[in-house]
């Protein structure tokens, strides 16, 4: 039997309500919650259809041709499937996204980008800085919906990039550009258009530094791919990485650097990061981290400034500071090195975020070195997790890690005690505890 309710719900955020309110319960808005009439629901039954009656085999996805985006997607996109690129403004979304785009088109394939935030003019003007503007790379300077969806039906391109899904007006939908019910209502047309027609659609969203912007975060769940672009401003290091994909695997991770001619990609990034090392320095130290399942070396420093004799202040960046202040603990009451009356600073080098457990022994010897002022030999590399015991603990993907240190000449690292054989050629300096291990290579003299 049908039921018949009232329904309401804020124009701003989209919350629904089960009556009036002065103001919205989610969003806290006065006077934006009004009816949106009356729903009848009435259960209908379906008929079921077998599941071995469906086609399993996975969509091939088509390679967008530049490598650091195909290795995070899984080979490229995946037709018919809506990628959201997430980050902060000004972070290189949209330098990433018309990159693909012109790198698609050069193919011969079309590709079309809606231009909410800029004009044409600028969006040519940029492409033509990143490279030869190929002919089937179309343009659509409108914000409607209604305008986007019927023309892409019309032009059916392989490729249509959304810069950025904030601008987009879906005219029947109360609520301004930006806001939740927008965004949201916008992402769902467009998603039903990449399923009907088979077209690869990128969605470009906003987030702010701790993800509080609220459209991207509402629309993980609608969409297949959901990608982060992420760096620091004051490096020139992008990191790319996917949270979802309905297609592939989430645990890889592409490095960009920001050039004068767009984004390039980094195939070697422990090479790139170990570039400007300072062979020889107190304090500094390198660990075989791994982003993702991928494995990365980079440089551990940490520097001791005398404080009085005051507890030491921590300060991190590119290191956790959770896992400096554990490593900080135990290094002091397990391992017997004097902290107090310093302050120490950590810093994984080059731009590189490291937050791997894996660091937490390289972490440890780093400030050890800082403190006795003596630096460790630069052949050598170390890895494994510290417990509040003091016990050195083993790692994911020790093998790989391992073998990355050897291809760039390392000879000795210092290794948990169940750790696998390494490669031939690398020295494995097994230890349990970290009061082994801060012994087990003595720093050279300077």
């Amino acid at each position: 039997m049908a039921k018949k309710t009232t329904a309401f719900r804020c124009k701003d955020c989209g919350a629904p309500s089960v009556k009036w309110t002065g103001n919205c319960g989610r969003c806290g808005v006065w006077g934006t919650v009004e009816e949106v009439g009356s729903v009848v629901s009435a259960a209908k039954a379906t008929d079921l259809v077998s599941l071995g009656s469906f086609d399993g085999t996975q969509a091939v996805p088509v390679p967008t041709g530049i490598g650091e985006c195909d290795r995070v997607l899984g080979g490229g996109l995946v037709p018919g499937s809506v990628t959201l690129l997430s980050g902060e403004p000004g972070i290189g979304k949209s330098t990433l996204s018309l990159q693909i785009a012109l790198s698609v088109a050069s193919t011969g394939a079309s590709v079309v980008v809606v231009t909410g935030e800029e004009a044409p003019g600028q969006v040519a003007a940029r492409a033509s800085r990143l490279g030869e503007i190929p002919p089937s790379l179309s343009v659509i300077d409108d914000t409607s919906v209604d305008v986007i969806e019927a023309t892409l039906r019309l032009t059916r391109p392989q490729l249509a990039v959304i810069d950025s899904i904030q601008t987009l007006v879906v005219p029947e939908v109360d609520g301004t550009p930006g806001s939740v019910v927008q965004v949201r209502a916008a992402a769902h047309r467009l998603t039903e258009l990449a399923k009907s027609t088979d077209i690869s659609v990128i969605l470009i969203g906003h987030v702010t530094k701790d993800g509080t912007l609220a459209g991207p975060r509402l629309l993980e769940h609608v969409v297949d791919t959901v990608v982060s672009f992420s760096g620091d401003r004051h490096h020139d290091l992008r990191f790319l990485r996917t949270s979802k994909h309905r297609f592939g695997p989430t645990n890889d991770v592409g490095l960009f650097e920001m050039t004068g001619a767009g984004l390039s990609g980094v195939e070697d990034p422990s090479a790139r990061f170990l570039a400007d090392r300072c062979v020889g320095a107190p304090g500094s130290i390198v660990v075989p981290a791994l982003d993702e399942r991928r494995p990365v070396l980079a440089e551990i420093q940490a520097l001791t400034s005398p404080n009085g004799d005051r507890p030491p202040q921590l300060t991190s960046q590119g290191v956790g500071s959770g896992r400096l202040k554990l490593v900080a603990a135990v290094l002091e009451q397990r391992a017997g090195v004097k902290l107090w009356g310093n302050d120490i600073f950590a810093s994984a080098a080059g731009g590189a975020e490291v937050k791997d457990p894996g660091a937490d022994l390289g972490l440890a010897l780093a400030i050890r070195s800082a403190v006795t002022g003596r630096p460790y030999p630069p052949d050598v590399v170390a890895c494994g997790e510290i417990g509040l015991a003091g016990e050195i603990r083993s790692v994911a993907q020790l093998d790989r890690r391992l073998q990355e240190a050897h291809r760039l000449g390392f000879r000795r690292a210092i290794v948990p005690a169940s750790a696998p054989d390494g490669p031939t050629g690398l020295k494995l300096i097994r230890v349990s505890t970290l009061a082994e291990a801060v012994s087990a290579v003595e720093p050279v003299s300077v």
